[in-house]
């Protein structure tokens, strides 16, 4: 015998249990079953035999359905009914019970119809459980993308670091435990060449005493997660060195940072300063070392050329932000950030050479030591100039001037008068000094000011402050 699917069952016989249906649904798959007419008035109720759903369903005996719900989910009620009028069965939707405390209870409802003439039976699930389960993975997935994140800005502070750190820096596999980049200062420790480092295990150079600590102290750090630090001593040296490896992840891989700096004859001030300059001259990026309040204490010749200043004497006690197009304020701001996660990075900005031209720049900035000599670390690269920028000195100051005017409405008249003004009065101090060689006296003389007026400290030294459109004065 062979039973034709296309033509609905008959579930009239079922109509006399519905109360009995209702309560075997809910002890079975479901947390809340109801029986009710054809226009959606409620005969039954049935919870679990748990916690229950709502507290107050047995209150829903002899009103409609449409008036227990939400208001937003009153037409899905509708529709549900509708539906299973129309074909005796309705497909699932959810629905909003209004609870405590302002809050509501989702339930995903389906129903029957038991026959032509017949009860309707709405079976329901809790959705609060579901809905936790799906928080819960988007936390779980938020707080993975805010990993990623901060690896790919520690990655980031670990390339610059790369760049201008005294210290001997390695970036080591965490399995592997080979060197995959070592930095000049690592080269002249371990006196062989960076592409003769690089292959290594990161225990070359360590006398063998010290070789199974610095193994130990990698593979701990690589568990743990955390940094971890040993003294250790470097092959056929009389000096101890500290050791520390410091565990990041790029993409899907894990390394180990690795800093090796010698202990037992601390350098000078005066050596730290030969190292620096040594080590950030060769790149083509601009590159300067400032001490903590912004001070320059070296410069290498691509910023040089950047600012069109001959020599680093010329530059070496200036504040940076002679240079770049930042307040005061807002320079403060970013050392802060730098000295509180260590790394600024990709910060748009404007440079103002000495001859009167502007460049727009990203500067990135590192925390590069720590103590007495702490220092930050500036790079500064060159990116492709706006249509607004690079015309004439003059086409310059009218579109830094019409800068400042679109932050109107967002900055104080006395402060827009105070931009403008410094603005002008940099504008006529760098052309004096492009006319006169860049000679101070001669330019002081042509502008009939005190050559005081290009010194450090002096009304000529502070940049103008340029505001990208809409950006509010700090």
């Amino acid at each position: 015998m062979t039973t034709r699917t296309d033509v609905p069952l008959d579930l009239s016989v079922l109509s006399r249990w519905a109360p009995e249906l209702a309560q075997t649904f809910v002890s079975l798959s479901s947390d809340i079953a109801m029986v009710m007419d054809g226009g959606g008035v409620i005969q039954n109720v049935a919870q679990g035999s748990g916690e229950p759903l709502a507290a107050s369903a047995h209150e829903w005996v002899g009103r409609s359905w449409v008036d227990t719900v939400t208001g937003e989910t009153r037409s899905k009620v509708e529709q549900l009914l509708k539906e299973v009028g129309d074909t005796g069965i309705a497909r699932k939707r959810e629905i909003n019970h209004p609870s405590g405390a302002g809050t509501s209870i989702a339930v995903a409802y389906t129903a029957v119809r038991l026959g032509a003439q017949g009860p309707v039976l709405v079976v329901g699930r809790d959705m609060r459980s579901i809905t936790a389960i799906q928080k819960r993975f988007l936390d779980a997935q938020q707080e993975m993308e805010r990993g990623y994140w901060r690896a790919r800005q520690a990655e980031a502070r670990y390339r610059l670091l790369f760049q201008v750190a005294t210290d001997a820096v390695m970036v080591v596999d965490a399995h592997s435990l080979q060197i995959l980049e070592a930095n000049q200062a690592t080269s002249d420790l371990l006196e062989l060449g960076l592409d003769q480092l690089v292959g290594r295990q990161a225990t070359f150079g360590f006398e063998s005493h010290s070789r199974s600590a610095v193994t130990e102290l990698l593979t701990a750090a690589r568990a743990s997660g955390q940094p971890a630090e040993i003294r250790a001593r470097l092959a056929g040296k009389v000096t101890g060195t500290s050791v520390l490896a410091t565990p990041f992840r790029t993409e899907d891989n894990m390394r180990l940072l690795v800093r090796v700096r010698t202990i037992d004859m601390p350098g000078s001030s005066a050596d730290l300063s030969a190292t620096l300059a040594r080590l950030v001259d060769s790149t083509s990026e601009g590159v300067v070392v400032t001490d903590p309040v912004g001070r320059i204490l070296i410069a290498n010749p691509a910023f040089l050329r950047l600012v069109a200043m001959p020599t680093e004497a010329e530059v070496k006690a200036r504040p940076l932000t002679d240079w770049v197009g930042v307040s005061d304020q807002q320079f403060a701001s970013l050392l802060q950030q730098v000295r509180r996660q260590g790394i600024a990075r990709r910060i748009g900005s404007r440079l103002m050479s000495t001859d009167a031209s502007v460049s727009e720049v990203e500067i990135s900035a590192a925390l590069l030591t720590e103590g007495d000599q702490e220092c930050i670390g500036f790079t500064i690269h060159g990116v492709p100039a706006s249509p607004a920028l690079g015309g004439t000195p003059a086409e310059e100051l009218v579109v830094a001037i019409e800068s400042l005017t679109a932050t109107m409405g967002a900055t104080p008249l006395s402060t827009l008068l105070e931009d403008s003004a410094a603005l002008v009065r940099a504008h006529f101090a760098r052309i004096a000094l492009a006319r006169c060689g860049n000679d101070p006296v001669l330019a002081a003389s042509m502008l009939g000011v005190d050559p005081g007026f290009f010194r450090p400290g002096g009304s000529a030294v502070p940049s103008p402050v340029i505001r990208e459109s809409g950006q509010k004065a700090p």
